[in-house]
């Protein structure tokens, strides 16, 4: 789809926030930059406010930026807490905030950031996971970056937007979501997506999935920008058998029979496909790559160099780039140690190209394996697939030229995601859902759902500066 845009808009690079101001707002509220402590505050809230799914509350950080909200001068009627309406889990809350537009021609944009994080024990942590702490240039914390991070610099946005009086053409959106990282028990974007999608429905929405990479000396490299993901499936390949005494085998084995299966599963490879995420990858991630490497990546950006593709593949991150994959991750057989197995199943994860259905890749399995005693089934009801979203100018563009207002030199770099974000709900629902957060990191030391999570100072303050004025280009106004 193509986005309506200001004109304006095409006068990006000479100042990303060059909108102007409203009466009796300073120079200060004019700053990107401006306010820092009182974003710290707000970071800190956040992250301090225990969303974890054992014993958190999405619904109290909910509440405490809700607050925020309201001291800014946002009226309850723009500001929604919705909390999941199953037995018990009253803390599964989600906020959406709105700033009208001025343009009621123009379609929203819709600012997403999940509030829940993975689960983690003082015990396993050098510092109180749920304490934020600043030491050598980093914020420790469960949370700092995933995605408490862009939750907090969306919210301390649309705080100041509010205080400074900007009246945008395009109404802006916030959802901070629960139940990312669950697995299935409530999601928060699949809810609101199901019922309230009115509330959030948009042109577009940015949300996490990519950010800069920059190597361990700390020089940048490029910044990203997520277009798509594969989809998720779980399969369940079952075998069953009468079973009977281990004294007397017969070749009938229902984990032998399960380890064949699995044995087709491993050799089973998806076709090499392309789209516009991906081509736009490997084109310009190799025009930064040296060697036969970089050669390779811009020889296959078009799907045509079979050579170079092979070689690339070698390494699992393209390899997953370039191809849906399955692999078994889980097995159970057997009901005792001196009896023949009567059952035996492996769980089979699934990352689906764009483009194919679950039960396609269903059908392809079962055909691998080639055994009618060797079932394959859906573990879990099967999420909506969508087209991933097109990398149009009017959204690629501002990203480009605010990246090389604010750090020269450096490349855009698209990507689909061989993972998953709240984005694989919101892109079938019609809002196309991007990942973009200007904020740089390694690669290696986030450790996002690990041990030690952090997040750089200087890089989470450029991040608060890049999505501030990003909102802004993309939303227009005055």
């Amino acid at each position: 789809m193509r986005l309506r845009l200001l004109a304006a808009t095409a006068a990006i690079a000479l100042g990303a926030c060059t909108t102007t101001a409203a009466p009796g707002a300073t120079a200060a509220s004019r700053d990107p930059g401006a306010h820092e402590a009182e974003f710290r505050d707000l970071y800190k809230e956040l992250i301090e406010t225990n969303t974890s799914f054992s014993v958190g509350s999405c619904t109290l950080a909910a509440e405490r930026m809700k607050a925020r909200l309201v001291a800014a001068g946002y009226p309850e009627s723009d500001l929604h807490i919705l909390v999941n309406p199953g037995p018990g889990r009253q803390q599964d809350g989600n906020l959406v905030a709105i700033l009208p537009g001025t343009d009621p021609s123009q379609k929203a944009i819709l600012l997403l950031a999940h509030i829940d994080v993975v689960e983690a024990k003082r015990e396993d942590w050098v510092r109180d996971p749920f304490k934020l702490t600043e030491e050598d240039g980093y914020f420790y914390a469960r949370g700092a970056s995933d995605d408490k991070a862009m939750a907090a610099i969306f919210t301390d946005s649309m705080v100041r937007f509010k205080q400074e009086g900007y009246r945008p053409a395009r109404s802006i959106k916030m959802m901070l979501n629960c139940g990312e990282e669950t697995d299935g028990e409530f999601i928060g974007a699949d809810y609101m997506v199901q019922n309230h999608l009115d509330l959030i429905d948009a042109a577009f929405a940015l949300n996490e999935g990519a950010g800069g990479r920059m190597d361990k000396s700390g020089k940048y490299i490029f910044n990203g920008v997520q277009a798509g993901e594969k989809l998720y499936q779980d399969y369940t390949i079952e075998v069953t058998n009468p079973g009977g005494h281990s004294s007397r085998p017969v070749p009938d084995n229902a984990i032998y029979e399960l380890g064949a299966a699995l044995m087709k599963v491993q050799s089973l490879e998806f076709p090499i496909e392309f789209n516009d995420a991906t081509s736009g990858f490997f084109r310009r991630m190799g025009a930064i790559t040296p060697g036969q490497e970089g050669q390779d990546m811009r020889d296959a950006a078009d799907g045509e160099n079979a050579a170079a593709i092979r070689r690339l593949t070698v390494n699992p991150s393209y390899n997953a780039t370039f191809r849906t994959t399955c692999v078994a991750t889980m097995l159970t057989a057997g009901h005792a140690p001196n009896a023949l197995p009567q059952r035996a199943t492996a769980n089979v994860n699934c990352r689906i190209f764009p483009g194919h259905t679950q039960q396609e890749i269903q059908q392809k399995l079962q055909a691998a394996i080639g055994n009618e005693k060797v079932k394959v089934t859906l573990k879990n009801p099967p999420e909506t697939p969508g087209a991933p979203p097109r990398l149009t100018p009017e959204i690629l563009g501002p990203i480009e030229k605010l990246t090389e207002q604010m750090w020269p030199g450096i490349p855009v770099i698209p990507a689909m995601a061989t993972g998953a974000t709240d984005g694989r709900f919101l892109t079938p629902a019609g809002i196309p859902t991007y990942g973009v957060s200007g904020i740089f990191a390694d690669g290696e030391t986030t450790n996002a759902h690990g041990l030690n999570e952090r997040v750089g100072v200087k890089q989470l303050m450029e991040g608060r500066i890049f999505l501030y004025q990003l909102v802004k280009i993309y939303a227009g106004g005055q």
